[in-house]
């Protein structure tokens, strides 16, 4: 199959491409910088024609509320207008799990709004929500640095390896559309501060890390339930461990 990813060049979208191409598919990296926007529509309709599946990894480059919610909001909006029109047969997006419940989250809500916009298209879908990733834990972590340590919610994690990620999404994109939501998470859960902690000391970083319930997470509180699944969820192979060993 032709497989369009877009952000194709980006954390997730590398390592599928990557993957895909493995697999015996046409794997198409479209981003801004090989000319395909989809924000302004510049490129899709050549990087779309003749594909089978498009992949949509594509992230913010700004997380201010108003820019964020126009970027998937305008993304999605032409990205399911230009499918349409090249007949794709599977539309599959990587969202987040828990967009509905951090309603203080202005990213959350942007991916919520992009995957309204996906289920009111008419093209077949599956969306992926994941956990967040490892990759992402030491960027979290800074955010909490105060007085010489990290401060952090105490709230249950699951988070998952960007590996895991892109060979699910692999799996999904390779797959009949789902028409619905599925939830990938890591094979470990623990209080969001224990995580960061491991990641700190994997890094050689001796402050000490502070579980807060009262942390925020980008501008919202969280509890257990916020950024895990609720039912059943397909389960990264890569614990912690093994993704610290590798850095």
């Amino acid at each position: 199959m032709k497989i369009v990813v877009i952000g194709g060049t980006g954390l997730i979208g590398s390592k599928l491409v990557a993957k895909l191409r493995q697999l015996g598919h046409e794997a198409v990296a479209a981003s801004p910088k090989s000319g395909v926007n989809a924000v302004t529509g510049e490129g899709l309709a050549a990087a779309l024609a003749g594909a089978d599946v498009v992949v949509d990894v594509a992230n913010a480059p700004s997380w201010e509320p108003a820019a964020v919610l126009e970027f998937f909001e305008r993304s999605s909006k032409n990205l399911v207008a230009a499918e349409a029109a090249a007949a794709v047969k599977h539309h599959v997006a990587l969202s987040i799990v828990g967009t509905e419940r951090s309603p203080d989250n202005a990213y959350f809500r942007a991916k919520l709004a992009q995957e309204t916009i996906i289920k009111a298209a008419s093209i077949p879908y599956s969306i992926v929500r994941a956990t967040q990733f490892f990759e992402f834990l030491g960027a979290i972590a800074e955010m909490g640095a105060t007085d010489g340590k990290i401060v952090v919610p105490s709230a249950m994690f699951q988070p998952i390896a960007a590996d895991d990620v892109a060979a699910r999404l692999a799996e999904v994109a390779t797959a009949r559309p789902l028409n619905g939501t599925i939830d990938i998470a890591g094979p470990e859960k623990a209080p969001f501060n224990e995580f960061i902690a491991r990641r700190l000391k994997a890094s050689g970083d001796a402050r000490p890390v502070v579980g807060d319930p009262k942390a925020p997470y980008y501008g919202g509180l969280i509890d257990d339930k916020s950024l895990n699944p609720l039912a059943d969820a397909r389960l990264g192979a890569t614990p912690l461990a093994t993704w610290l060993a590798s850095l």
